[in-house]
């Protein structure tokens, strides 16, 4: 090796120092934080990457894509993560953040889709909702007689006549989840729509449209619970009781619990991944370029996590419930995401 290679490789080890708060050697393994519901799909992943690579296997702890989003833009270097998931895409304010820390590069991978199913126990009858009933169940204000008051159903029949005439209890999840953020977008702000006043409102204010369309009950009627596993067994305890989670659990979980129909659509493979079930979202993960190269690993487990053997049709995703993106989405998905391609809001 000559002293001009030496010289380089010296100044790598000292830059790598200097990122990463070490003079020795960069952390390993990544860290990976974020959505609980791509946490099954990461961490499938990881223990593949873990098992067939030189790499150690990777890190992942659920924590919510809002806090793992936090954690990810707190800044650069080995106490910070490496890459954060999330069942959302970023927002602004999130990379306006991470731009004040100094995570100025952000790769953003798109991994594929996700029904979110308000479910309940197969011991039930199978409910068919609409998302103005889903609205109706769980917003904390309501409009009646021109004003809003405070959500006044107790029961699923006082809403219509044509559901059960039992106690309005939903289990799902807690603010920081980005399950919880797409819920409200999509069945929330859907059902709001459907009320001629809040319509009304969303036209002249949308800001005060969404304050009332996302602010949801909090007198039991829907209970804050952070884990999905968990909610599976509040569900088989209680045949009544509804929750609120990603199509992935529902169905690994198919012999205990089942999806109610939203505007008579039931949540299936299919019915996701051609856009005719109404809460649907897309997932992804984040990638920290500052910590490519510095970190061992990483842009291995990017090409682990876009190949076809992982996210594609037929991968071992998709037993896991993962919806696969269309393969010319699959392809651009992969190309930006291992040529690093930076993310432009």
């Amino acid at each position: 090796m000559n002293s001009h290679h030496v010289k380089l490789q010296g100044m790598v080890f000292v830059l790598a120092g200097l990122l990463l708060g070490t003079a020795a050697e960069a952390r390993d393994p990544i860290r990976i934080v974020g959505s609980s519901t791509v946490f099954p799909f990461s961490t499938a992943v990881s223990e593949r990457f873990g098992g067939t690579t030189e790499f150690a296997t990777p890190v992942v702890e659920s924590i919510g894509s809002g806090g793992g989003l936090m954690l990810f833009c707190g800044g650069v270097g080995q106490q910070h993560p490496d890459i954060a998931n999330a069942s959302r895409r970023i927002e602004a304010s999130e990379v306006e953040l991470c731009e004040t820390n100094g995570v100025t590069e952000i790769v953003e991978v798109k991994v594929g889709f996700d029904g979110i199913v308000i479910a309940h126990a197969t011991s039930s009858a199978q409910l068919s909702l609409t998302k103005e009933q889903v609205f109706r169940a769980l917003a904390k204000q309501l409009p009646v007689d021109g004003e809003l008051v405070d959500n006044p159903y107790q029961k699923w029949i006082d809403i219509d006549p044509s559901l059960p005439d039992t106690k309005i209890e939903v289990h799902g999840p807690p603010p920081t989840s980005g399950t919880r953020d797409a819920f409200v977008e999509l069945a929330m702000e859907g059902g709001a729509k459907s009320i001629p006043m809040l319509k009304a409102l969303k036209e002249s204010d949308k800001g005060a449209f969404k304050a009332v369309a996302h602010a949801i009950r909090e007198d039991g009627g829907y209970v804050e619970a952070g884990d999905a596993n968990l909610i599976v067994q509040k569900l088989e305890a209680n045949s009544n009781a509804l929750g609120i989670f990603g199509f992935s659990f529902l169905d690994q979980n198919a012999d205990r619990v089942q999806g109610s129909r939203v505007e008579g659509i039931e949540p299936t493979f299919e019915t996701i991944a051609d856009g005719s079930y109404g809460v649907s979202r897309s997932l992804y993960f984040y990638v920290k370029k500052a910590h490519v190269g510095v970190v061992p690993g990483i842009e291995e487990f990017i090409a682990e996590f876009t190949s076809d053997r992982a996210s594609g049709e037929e991968g071992y995703l998709a037993d896991k419930g993962l919806i696969p993106l269309p393969e010319a989405e699959r392809t651009a998905v992969r190309t930006g995401a291992t040529q690093l391609t930076v993310l432009r809001l």
